[in-house]
């Protein structure tokens, strides 16, 4: 019995032996790799000498010119075949066939602001904006007017005719300014801030009272930005109606004498149309 745990012993001291042998051999920076059962190698791994790739030019997104030559006849029907799949599984692709065609396709493009789905009418705006068409803008004021448009294509229509020829939005602002949504009034009160025309003062003076704070605000702070007039500290987040409506006597009256000689300011630079 002894001799059997001797002759254990002796396998699991030369198993353990052998192991600790290949470990104190072994190089750390080298790799086994067995070929055959009799033929072996070692594989030595080398670092290949990094190159950083060279730096590429900026380019614009814009850097393929638009169509600037009018469409033809056949170009006009494939224009009018396109509007319908601004909503779907293929609007995307559509909205890129449209920037393709270039802006001389604005005048079938706007037909798609009074067609059934709020879905075109929202990426025929869209589409507007990424051609940067300014020559579209009376038909974007005249959809941010309609009080039958949801608000949400009313916004954005609003908001890209600002971007493109601010001037042209003045009198959609003074329309949505007495709009009966909230929400309507607020992106008017906002946009204004872009419109550098004198026009929107008074508005935004007017929207000092609005019963939703928030609408107040926005018109508050639009007027700060357009004006750079520094009036008296106001506690506006705990304002109510009536302090409001002494706060906007106030501006009025500023406004009254300021006007004729008045000089609009830089504007803030608009971010882009979403």
């Amino acid at each position: 019995m002894q001799q059997r745990h001797a002759y254990l012993w002796a396998i699991v001291f030369s198993v353990v032996l052998v192991g600790t042998a290949q470990i104190l051999w072994a190089n750390p920076g080298r790799q086994f790799i067995e070929q055959t059962p009799v033929e072996k190698t070692w594989v030595i791994p080398a670092q290949v000498p990094y190159e950083a790739p060279p730096k590429g030019q900026d380019l614009s997104a814009e850097s393929v010119p638009q169509n600037t030559k009018p469409l033809t006849a056949q170009e006009v029907q494939r224009a009018e075949a396109l509007l319908p799949l601004l909503e779907g599984a293929q609007e995307f692709w559509a909205m890129g066939e449209f920037v393709h065609l270039g802006e001389p396709a604005v005048p079938v493009l706007v037909k798609g602001l009074v067609m059934p789905g709020p879905r075109i009418r929202y990426n025929v705006i869209e589409t507007i904006s990424m051609l940067k068409a300014a020559s579209a803008v009376p038909a974007l004021v005249a959809a941010a007017k309609e009080p039958n448009e949801i608000p949400r294509v009313r916004e954005h229509a609003l908001r890209v005719a600002v971007r493109l020829d601010a001037a042209k939005a003045t009198d959609a602002i003074e329309v949505l300014a007495q709009d009966p949504n909230s929400s309507i009034r607020k992106a008017a009160a906002f946009e204004a801030r872009y419109v550098r025309e004198k026009q929107v003062v008074p508005v935004l003076i007017g929207m000092i009272t609005d019963e939703e704070r928030f609408v107040a605000l926005s018109a508050m702070q639009s007027l700060w930005i357009l004006t750079r007039h520094e009036s008296e500290f106001h506690d506006w987040e705990t304002s109510t109606k009536q302090d409001r409506q002494e706060w906007a006597n106030e501006w009025s009256e500023w406004w009254n004498i300021q006007k004729d000689s008045f000089e609009m300011s830089d504007p803030k630079r608009p971010a882009r149309a979403r």
